[in-house]
Parts: C-alpha cells; sequence; structure tokens
C-alpha cells in the first residue's frame, strides 16, 4: 500500500494541487482506521517508530550534515544553524520525546462531562481526533518526529510540509518513523511528509479546505503571517516568541542573574528565549545584572536608564522592544514599578511567555493574574516553556491565540469533541 501511494504520489509533483489532494486522501483513509485502533497498538507503534530512530542515526545523521552544509554555504544565522543541528545526544533526546508521547495518557474517548435532562436523555461529550492535520514548518527536523508521533498518538493523520532548509533531514526522520509505524500496524497515509519543497505545496495545503482539517504553522513571522493571511482552512497559530522577564523590586539579586542570562543565552534560536528583560528601578543591583548579561557575551540594547548603567549597552531604538532577535542580543527597559512592567508588555508582547522575578508573593499573584499570556512564570526561566517541560511528552507548537488550544498544544489540544446522546424513545415535543 506504501509502495503504491508513493508510485501514485510520485506522478503529480509537478501539480501541486493535485498532488497534495491525493495526500489528504491517502491520509483521510488512514485517519478513518487510525481513529479507531486501540490505545495499546498506538503506542506499540511509536515505541517501534522510536527505535527505527535510533537504528537509523547514522542515515539521519549523515543527511542532517549535508542540511548543515548546506545552511552555513547559504549563510543561515547562527539560531536557524542551531534549529537545524542533529547530533547523537539531540537525536537520542528526539527518540526519547517519541517513547513519552507512546507513554502519555490517551485523550481519545475520554468523557469530557455527561448528564440527564429532565426528559431522561443523557448526553455525553467524548474526545475524538480533529482528523487531517497540517504541519508547515522550518528549520527544526525534531518537528517531523514530534508532529508525527503526536499525530498518531491523538489518532490524528499528519500531513508534514518542512523547510528547505531540512529537507535531507527531514526525509531521513520521516522514513525511519514511517517504518516503524508501519511495524506497528499504523495504516500507510497516517504518516506523510510533502515531497516537494515547491511554495506552490504550502499555497495547496491552506486552500484545502474540506480536505485538510487544521494547519499548524512553525516557523518565522513570515510564514506564520503568509499562512494567516492564505489559509482557507483553520489555523492553530504560533505567533513569535517576544518574551519578557521582568526583575521586581524584591527580587533576589543572585537568582535574577541566574534566571535572566539562562533565560537569553542557554538557547538563543527558541520561541521561549528572554527577548526584553525589564529592571525595576528599586532593585537593588540594575547595573550587577545589566553587566552580568553582557559579560556572558549578550549584546544589550537599553533605554536612557539602562545606558548609564554600563558604557557597554547600546541605545535601543523603538524597533527593539518588539523584536524576537533569537540571537545574543535583549532589549533592556528600567520601569517604575509592577504596573509600568505589566503595561510595557501588554504594549510589546506577542503573548507567548512572561516571566517575574520576585520574592514578594502578593506582586507575583498580581502578575501571574493580570499578564494576558499563553504562559506565565514566577521565579522560573522562560526557557522551560517547551511541551516537554510541561509533561506533555513533546509539543506540536506554542498557541498564543485565545481559541481552542493555548500554549504548548500536545495531545489533548489535537482533539476536539461530539456530543453522544442516548434516549429511550424520547420525541420532542
Amino acid at each position: 500500500m506504501r509502495l503504491r501511494l508513493m508510485a501514485s504520489v510520485a506522478t503529480l509533483t509537478s501539480d501541486p494541487v493535485a498532488l497534495i489532494a491525493e495526500l489528504a486522501h491517502a491520509a483521510r483513509e488512514a485517519q478513518r482506521v487510525l481513529a479507531t485502533m486501540p490505545s495499546a497498538a498506538k503506542e506499540t507503534a511509536l515505541m517501534k517508530a522510536a527505535k527505527a530512530l535510533r537504528e537509523d542515526a547514522d542515515a539521519i545523521l549523515s543527511a542532517n550534515a549535508q542540511d548543515m552544509a548546506s545552511g552555513e554555504a547559504n549563510g543561515l544565522s547562527s539560531a536557524m544553524l542551531d534549529r537545524l543541528r542533529l547530533d547523537a545526544d539531540r537525536l537520542e533526546g528526539i527518540a526519547r520525546a517519541v517513547e513519552a508521547v507512546a507513554q502519555l495518557a490517551d485523550p481519545v474517548g475520554d468523557v469530557i462531562d455527561e448528564s440527564e435532562q429532565p426528559n431522561g436523555l443523557q448526553m455525553r461529550r467524548v474526545r475524538i481526533p480533529i482528523g487531517t492535520i497540517g504541519i508547515i514548518y522550518e528549520s527544526r527536523p525534531n518537528v517531523t518526529a514530534d508532529a508525527a508521533a503526536l499525530c498518531v498518538r491523538s489518532g490524528n493523520a499528519a500531513l508534514l510540509r518542512g523547510g528547505s532548509e531540512a529537507v535531507h533531514s527531514n526525509r531521513a526522520i520521516e522514513a525511519a518513523m514511517v517504518r516503524g509505524l508501519g511495524e506497528g500496524g499504523i495504516p500507510a497515509g497516517a504518516v506523510q511528509l510533502v515531497p516537494t519543497q515547491d511554495r506552490a505545496a504550502v499555497g495547496a495545503m491552506l486552500t484545502a479546505a474540506g480536505q485538510i482539517d487544521m494547519i499548524i504553522p512553525r516557523g518565522g513571522k513570515s510564514l506564520v503571517e503568509r499562512v494567516q493571511n492564505d489559509a482557507r482552512v483553520p489555523v492553530l497559530a504560533h505567533l513569535d516568541g517576544i518574551c519578557h522577564t521582568y526583575v521586581h523590586s524584591a527580587a533576589d539579586p543572585a537568582m535574577a542573574k541566574e534566571i535572566a542570562i539562562n533565560a537569553k543565552m542557554r538557547r538563543t534560536g527558541i520561541c521561549g528565549a528572554l527577548e526584553t528583560l525589564l529592571i525595576d528601578t528599586r532593585f537593588e543591583d540594575s547595573a550587577g545584572l545589566v553587566s552580568a548579561l553582557i559579560d556572558a557575551g549578550c549584546e544589550v540594547r537599553g533605554d536612557a536608564r539602562v545606558q548609564s548603567l554600563d558604557s557597554r549597552v547600546v541605545p535601543a531604538s523603538d524597533n527593539d522592544w518588539g523584536t524576537e532577535y533569537l540571537e545574543a542580543i535583549a532589549s533592556v527597559a528600567m520601569v517604575d514599578g509592577l504596573d509600568e512592567a505589566m503595561a510595557h508588555i501588554a504594549r510589546h508582547s506577542s503573548n507567548h511567555t512572561e516571566a517575574i522575578i520576585t520574592s514578594d508573593d502578593a506582586a507575583a499573584e498580581r502578575f501571574l493574574a493580570e499578564v494576558d499570556s499563553a504562559i506565565v512564570m514566577h521565579n522560573a526561566s522562560t526557557q522551560f516553556a517547551d511541551g516537554g517541560e510541561f509533561g506533555l511528552g513533546a509539543e506540536i507548537g506554542i498557541a498564543t491565540g485565545r481559541l481552542h488550544a493555548r500554549g504548548p498544544v500536545a495531545l489533548e489540544g489535537l482533539t476536539t469533541y461530539k456530543w453522544q446522546v442516548r434516549g429511550s424513545g424520547q420525541a420532542r415535543p
């Protein structure tokens, strides 16, 4: 079945609309079977997929080396190269993430709530898969495995379209995943990687209403904006990660330094990296905090008050406060208290992740309650904005909107529900 599907697809690569229609048809056929598979069968198949990733490690790392060489030759930024890079440890982390998803509780079939109406009708809401999910992503080859695992575990078919910069890595990972899933009895078509880098294929996915049930974009601002502007399919959006950390007047100086440096410098190219640091004017060691960040290798772009703290601070422009750098640069501003900090965040945040550092529990509770972002934190690095760190096994993205799902989107976010109504002969008067 898999070979017949590949042969059929191969003849359609010059016609993106027909290609996506064929892939989506195969996905729907597979998803009907997948939706009713026992939880244990899906778990076993995903464990086999993780095993296949380890068995194919040499091929996957060789493919990634090709992508890295092309990326360096084409001038990819250090942040993009970091997202693209695989090594033995990162590949093992991908395999473990697949295993973690396999072992999560299956949401399909969960009863959300149930009641009995006065007329005796029994009402029940039950979780079901969304259907066929299209994932359009850039740079990160781990998304290929994460998205496939999350979709399979939640009973959805996955139609994957990765970026050209990771094309060899994505193909090698998909081949291993599909082999392992097939050995576990997952039907052909449940996980498919779009076999062309033609940008027209993205357009075909975005307009495939009735064929694809939801689109999830993961990538830069231009990709997400294109998806939102052009899609005729529902979109679960992941926008910029313009993440703030506010150092309150009651923050412990040592904790503030450790968290700020970790939030910015641990991995600068991830969406949970700190981009703006806000320092309360009454914080006791503002100069030490700014100097520590610069000494750690970060360029600091600051307002006038921050510039007065260290001669190495670069003047910030108006655009800096709304920039997702994804590199070792941070914008830093002084603020006069909690209200001004929250007002700054409200103006400039992308509603991704914000943190407050303080020993004042009342201030922390106000921040957690009033800052309107998908993730708000107290005394923790924004780098924890990750599905694995939230106990979700992996994530398919961090949703920054307000509908359907918000924050790290994992199994539950990939389900919807239906009503089951049981009667005993009732007819409506």
